[in-house]
């Protein structure tokens, strides 16, 4: 518990790849809550489907090619009413934290749960309690079988909610000290779910890749969130956190006064068997690519913000196609979410050189925060994805092509997420991949000097960064800015958040410090 408040997780929709034949979620909230009297209690409310609109200057190339951001999830047939606080309090006294949960088709949000449960309990944790809410009841219980597997299932209530009633999510949010959503699309799910955290003072995460999402909650809320302290941290999953953490941590390894000027990351996706992404990812891209105008728009109408001081010139677009000798693989630029993310992280670090001051730092953590940032040393940034052959390249451009101008049309929309597969040669599909394909999938996510690596990164490293950042904020919230809508980067980094993912299955290693100038 914090600040005498309950807190909250949530799993739903993630992004990545999934597993089919398996119940999975559209939106899911963890959280503590408390009633009229002060004893903790639980309640539920779901999530809006509440269309943000978002808009944008200087998108370029980045938005054309936006294409594994976010989620997107379809309707289910039956909507619960929200039950009533008194409904659902009824045995459930004593939970600090509860799962809320859109189950609308099959796979993603149950590895959440599963990652959640890896922590219930356990003597560290400040994850003590858990419950479970939905749409659908009966896929709950099954995902929670599937999570806790081979052990049964642990006794957790599963309730039943409704995402369409806004003031049910504000209710809950004023009993909640976390949040943490899963749902998406974002921008088409997550406004009403921000904004009720933000006017409850409640402190929000969420695993989006979406940056016109995230760039119109800074807009729309920051100031209001930053008087509310209410903390609301986008992409703390694959998108960003190994971009962010990587650059953070390569640049951390320059002696000064070497510094480096442009920092590329090249993302290789492994597995034994087929790559199948998450057909959700494929879905988002085509939102973005559909609304790219309003995102110009958004970007237009905001001031410029401050910009980080990097030695030497801005680095040359380069070939579309380059052969890495080093890493010994071809490369293409690849349209994400990363580069934005992170040089939103530095342009916070020009405003406040020594980073975001906690609500309740003592002299020594205000030391180290500190020299932590005064050790990072701001680059550009780009991200390249990599195959080893040429053939690989030309089928990533082909499909970038054919989601950049079928996004721009309704039919061609149409066409693309009703035959993913032909059009996407077999790398998206509606089923998502088996469980066999998600645990052979890896990722290594290499800066020349540097290489962030883990398991695949949609069903795997997403819900371990996704709880480990929860778990830093429910555990050591007094040594984290007070409010704002933030990066995961400036508000993670300074923390032992890299020590907990080496932990658990994500590493970050020196490959060659021989190259590093003294």
């Amino acid at each position: 518990m914090l600040n005498g408040r309950p807190c909250l997780f949530s799993p739903a929709c993630n992004h990545g790849q999934r597993e089919s034949g398996s119940s999975d979620f559209r939106s899911s909230i963890l959280r503590e809550v408390r009633d009229e009297d002060g004893e903790e209690v639980s309640e539920v409310a779901e999530l809006e489907d509440d269309s943000s609109k978002a808009e944008d200057e200087e998108v370029g190339d980045e938005v054309e090619e936006l294409e594994r951001d976010g989620e997107v999830c379809e309707e289910d047939e039956e909507v619960a009413r929200f039950l009533p606080l008194e409904d659902v309090v009824e045995g459930l006294e004593g939970f600090r934290f509860f799962v809320y949960a859109d189950v609308v088709r099959e796979g993603e949000g149950k590895y959440v749960v599963r990652e959640a449960l890896k922590f219930l309990n356990s003597p560290s944790s400040p994850l003590k309690t858990l419950a479970l809410a939905g749409r659908s009841p009966s896929k709950l219980s099954q995902t929670l079988s599937w999570s806790s597997s081979p052990s049964p299932p642990p006794p957790l209530p599963i309730l039943q909610a409704d995402v369409s009633d806004p003031p049910s999510l504000l209710s809950l949010s004023r009993r909640t000290r976390l949040l943490l959503n899963c749902v998406g699309p974002f921008r088409l799910h997550g406004q009403p779910v921000v904004a009720a955290c933000v006017e409850s003072g409640t402190d929000y995460l969420d695993i989006t890749g979406e940056p016109e999402f995230m760039e119109k909650m800074e807009a729309l809320y920051h100031d209001k969130a930053r008087k509310a302290g209410s903390l609301v941290i986008s992409a703390c999953g694959y998108d960003s956190v190994p971009a962010e953490m990587g650059l953070i941590f390569n640049s951390r390894q320059w002696v000064s006064p070497a510094a480096p000027n442009r920092v590329e990351a090249y993302l290789s996706l492994e597995s034994e068997r087929k790559l199948v992404a998450n057909f959700t990812s494929l879905e988002s891209a085509v939102l973005v690519v559909a609304n790219v105008g309003q995102w110009q728009e958004l970007r237009r109408s905001r001031p410029r913000r401050a910009r980080p001081v990097i030695p030497g010139p801005p680095p040359p677009k380069g070939a579309i196609v380059e052969h890495q000798k080093s890493i010994g693989r071809w490369a293409v630029k690849l349209p994400s979410a990363d580069p934005i993310v992170v040089r939103r992280t530095l342009a916070s670090l020009a405003e406040n050189p020594d980073g975001l001051p906690g609500v309740n730092e003592d002299e020594d953590q205000i030391e180290k925060r500190k020299n932590f940032w005064a050790m990072v040393k701001p680059a550009h940034f780009g991200v390249k994805i990599v195959s080893k052959s040429l053939l690989g390249i030309v089928c990533y451009i082909f499909m970038g092509i054919l989601i950049g101008l079928f996004g721009t049309f309704a039919f061609g929309q149409s066409l693309l997420l009703k035959y993913p597969e032909i059009f996407t040669l077999g790398m998206f599909r509606k089923t998502g991949p088996t469980e066999e394909e998600v645990n052979s999938a890896t990722f290594k996510f290499t800066e020349i000097i540097t290489r962030v690596s883990g398991p695949e990164i949609g069903y795997v490293t997403t819900p371990i960064i996704l709880l480990q950042c929860a778990l830093i904020l429910l555990g050591e919230r007094d040594k984290l800015p007070q409010g704002g809508v933030l990066t995961p980067g400036i508000v993670f980094c300074p923390t032992d958040l890299q020590n907990r993912l080496q932990q658990n299955g994500i590493s970050f290693d020196i490959v060659a410090r021989n190259a590093l100038p003294a």
